[in-house]
């Protein structure tokens, strides 16, 4: 089973969802994990409480660029309040592997970026993603 998650999360990696500039974002951040390079800006549009439109832009290692592509896919379309709530198990629930906990921070980056992006377009979200 560890093999077809592996799988999984290259596959992620490889092949990102929702890679790219989001034309008209309304929100956005950039997060860095200065320990190991990775890299990722998050854009998002938001409209009516909920997240319309989503996408991402980075670098680094297969489990960062994983659990944005990941992420972004779960949040999209979601109300803002819900986004704001995921917790740092939700992100790790999506990845499906065991992560190291030299690995945290870059599992945790789409997290932490989404969190910071929310709370600088004013929603209120919490920064639980902090390790």
């Amino acid at each position: 089973m560890d093999d077809l998650y592996r799988d999984y999360i290259l596959e992620h990696y490889r092949r990102p969802h929702n890679f790219g500039v989001l034309e008209h974002a309304n929100a956005s951040h950039e997060g860095a994990n200065p320990l190991c390079g990775d890299r990722i800006t998050l854009q998002l549009r938001l409209a009516d409480g909920k997240i319309a439109a989503v996408g991402f832009t980075g670098r680094g290692c297969a489990i960062s660029q994983a659990s944005a592509s990941l992420l972004t896919d779960e949040i999209k379309g979601k109300p803002v309040v819900d986004a704001a709530a995921l917790t740092s198990q939700d992100v790790l629930d999506l990845l499906g592997i065991d992560i190291s906990p030299a690995r945290l921070k870059c599992a945790l980056l789409s997290l932490e970026t989404l969190q910071r992006a929310l709370a600088e377009a004013g929603t209120g979200a919490r920064m639980e993603a902090q390790v």
